[in-house]
């Protein structure tokens, strides 16, 4: 038989493979161009504030790196034709087979001689859409081949030439995880694909045809596209190879960039428990991008408390300090406003936000305690609280606690304990109310407490529980609203209301709000000229923990909650940081800020308050312990004069009748070497007229009195000159089996 000539055969070639493809049944229900786009997913979430703009991209598909989706138009010229030159130089000529190609390829594969690949940027598209004809490492197979020309033929039959190209920039793999187009340009060259030029288009051409070979060869590669796209001209390969080589080790395109990582992982983390899905709206869909998310930040806020936040913390560099938090509050709806949880690229733990973080929050809880304490009667604002060393019982021995300049001022108001920060009148106002009450009370402001409060013990007056600064702050904006508790939140919906009852006393709230805007209150600490005074209202508290591991300034205006914290994320010491030349800074700063052009007024006092003039009876020096002055009183509790009792220590409402030994929860165990009759239990308390039962019964009367203990478990009980009940301890006795022997002798 003879041969034909080279073009016959090729053309028989050709007409049997479409013979055979027209043969194949068609793909039912062709996916659509707008399908496509409507499935596409970036790898990223846009992370917006409130009014749309953007503050973070995050990373959710660790699987790919993939941008937006780019329209067609929005693609450089130059990477067009580079893509066209390099893939499919007939692609605007076919139908979606190239059957010169195919026979080139398949005679080239008889006679063994290498030729230019026959699948088109439409067959490779079909490919990239339907997982069933995805090459795997071997190759296509032989029906995989044929299904891809007749996917390919019918794409072409109901796409343009646009949409074909356009889906295939975004769809095609480039190198490692690299998908699309957008990921491409951004990654490698750190631009837009609309910037793309000639030497980046053609390097960006030659990673389709080998995405993982060596730098060198696709250097090799780019150079020939470029001799394509530029006929005539002389290309540097050499050049163009350094280019290339720099060019495919970049990693521009960060896992997640933006002004608010923390927040935005943190909605979408609750966007994820919710089990909310982030798919787009049809609009976005439609465009092929991801629905962004939207929160209830404000950008221009998160800008300037950033760098309010990394400005002051460079400033405390000498003094061991890398790391900090803030967060601002709107406090009638929770919203949160600024999210800064950590100082960024000053911190060893950048990762790690602080805003939510557990750290010990120093005196930052004594507002929530005197507002409980004057809430229950047991304080004034004005009732005298003796300032001086105190050694107080408790279960696991003496308790005594230091102020922070270790000094004692005597008896001070309560006005002046809160304001001043002194410890050792907090302690002694726990004492009132009970650690496990308090603990109740904080439970209830949202601040999750891990334990008890008798685990805590007096010192949680001080701080020793943990709580994260987003609680803490929330926890003020409660005192900030009457004593109504809201949860915060991130999401750009509608908040949830503050609770109908409040958790606390509105008028006691009221109280301590005045107290903390108080700066003459305050000057025994802070002095005259305090960081912490603001020329419209304010309130606001600092703290710091034990051995200056956490330092914080938290408050609130007329409309907002700002709570700063700084330290060290490793729990470090920091280095002479003081309540005013830590957080305090920042928080001023960023409330001047927010009431730039808004005012702050005082608030109004709720009903029940009574507005009194009170004065002071003299100190040990003869002179008033304190300047006679209007105070705030829960109606009932007003008195004109605060002064000392003949044995010189506090009388009026500060000295409420209250038990100081022993200590609740005390676990008594009878020696069995001591007569039971000769084992006795104090008991000590404070107030006038007062009266002891144990299980209910009238055991004695007066300030001490001594028990035979009992085995078993026991509630001691105070009751003042009326019979009321003001106070109590629980109690267990061991040793039932000694008790019993030394009766029977």
């Amino acid at each position: 038989m003879p041969r034909l000539p080279f073009s016959a055969s090729r053309s028989r070639l050709a007409a049997a493979l479409a013979a055979i493809a027209c043969a194949l049944p068609v793909a039912a229900g062709a996916v659509s161009f707008d399908e496509v786009k409507r499935e596409f997913r970036p790898s990223d979430t846009a992370v917006l504030d409130r009014n749309g703009e953007l503050l973070q991209r995050v990373r959710t598909d660790a699987s790919v790196r993939r941008g937006q989706w780019v329209v067609l138009a929005d693609v450089s010229p130059a990477l067009r034709m580079a893509m066209v030159l390099s893939e499919d130089r007939r692609f605007y000529e076919h139908s979606g087979i190239d059957w010169r190609a195919v026979s080139s390829a398949a005679w080239g594969n008889l006679w063994n001689t290498r030729t230019r690949g026959a699948s088109t940027i439409t067959m490779q598209l079909s490919g990239l859409l339907d997982e069933d004809l995805r090459r795997a490492n071997s190759g296509r197979s032989f029906t995989q081949k044929i299904g891809q020309t007749v996917a390919a033929a019918q794409l072409e039959r109901s796409w343009r030439k646009d949409q074909i190209l356009e889906a295939y920039l975004n769809t095609v793999p480039f190198r490692g995880e690299i998908v699309g187009i957008d990921a491409l340009s951004r990654t490698l060259f750190g631009k837009a694909p609309s910037g793309l030029d000639a030497r980046e288009a053609s390097v960006a051409a030659a990673l389709v045809r080998a995405p993982n070979a060596k730098p060198a060869l696709v250097a090799q590669r780019a150079c020939e596209v470029m001799r394509a796209m530029e006929p005539g001209q002389k290309i540097d390969c050499d050049a163009l190879d350094m280019f290339t080589s720099a060019a495919v080790q970049r990693r521009a395109f960060d896992a997640s960039e933006g002004i608010a990582p923390h927040a935005a992982r943190r909605v979408l983390k609750e966007l994820r428990e919710a089990g909310e899905t982030l798919a787009p709206p049809s609009r976005q869909a439609a465009a092929g991008k991801e629905a962004p998310v939207r929160t209830t930040l404000r950008a221009p806020l998160q800008r300037f408390a950033l760098a309010t936040l990394q400005r002051h913390l460079k400033e405390l560099r000498g003094r061991h300090v890398e790391d900090g938090a803030l967060v601002v509050l709107d406090n009638a709806s929770g919203e949160v406003l600024a999210w800064v949880g950590s100082s960024g690229p000053l911190s060893q733990a950048a990762e790690v936000d602080a805003v939510t973080a557990l750290r010990q929050p120093g005196s930052t809880l004594k507002p929530l305690l005197y507002a409980q304490a004057i809430a229950e009667r047991r304080l004034t604002a004005a009732s005298l609280i003796d300032d001086s060393s105190a050694q107080i019982s408790t279960a696991s021995g003496l308790y005594i606690p230091q102020n922070y300049d270790r000094q004692f001022k005597g008896p001070v108001s309560a006005r002046t304990a809160l304001a001043a920060s002194l410890n050792v009148p907090a302690v002694r106002t726990l004492v009132m109310v009970s650690p496990e009450s308090f603990a109740r009370q904080l439970r209830a402001a949202g601040l999750p407490l891990r334990e008890s409060g008798d685990y805590y013990g007096y010192s949680l007056a001080l701080g020793s529980a943990e709580v994260s600064l987003l609680s803490l702050a929330n926890a003020y904006r409660t005192l900030a609203n009457g004593g109504r508790y809201g949860p915060p939140t991130l999401m750009a919906r509608p908040p949830v209301p503050t609770s109908a009852a409040p958790i606390l006393d509105p008028r006691a709230a009221f109280i301590v709000g005045d107290i903390l805007s108080d700066a003459n209150a305050r000057t025994r600490t802070f002095g005259l000229d305090s960081i912490l005074s603001t020329r419209f209202w304010t309130a606001v508290k600092t703290g710091t923990s034990k051995d200056m591991r956490d330092n914080w300034a938290v408050g609130w205006s007329q409309r907002y909650t700002v709570g700063v914290w700084v330290g060290n994320a490793s729990g470090a010491s920091m280095w002479d940081v003081s309540g005013t030349s830590g957080a305090a800074p920042v928080w001023a700063e960023v409330m001047r800020f927010l009431h730039a052009r808004e005012p702050s007024r005082a608030p109004r006092p709720p009903a029940g308050l009574v507005e009194a003039q009170v004065t002071f009876g003299p100190g040990a020096d003869g002179n008033a312990l304190e300047a006679a002055r209007s105070e705030w009183f829960l109606q009932g509790t007003e008195q004109p004069l605060f002064a000392l009792d003949n044995a010189g220590t506090p009388a009026g409402a500060g000295a409420a009748p209250r038990i100081t030994a022993p200590a609740d929860g005390t676990i008594i165990a009878l020696d069995p070497d001591i007569p039971p009759l000769h084992q006795r239990v104090r008991f000590e308390s404070e107030g006038r007229g007062v009266q002891w039962r144990i299980d209910g019964k009238l055991f004695a009367r007066g300030n001490s009195a001594q028990w035979l203990p009992w085995p078993g478990r026991h509630v001691i009980e105070l009751a003042d000159a009326t019979g009321k009940v003001v106070d109590q301890r629980k109690l267990e006795v061991r040793g039932a089996g000694v008790v019993a022997k030394s009766a029977r002798r």
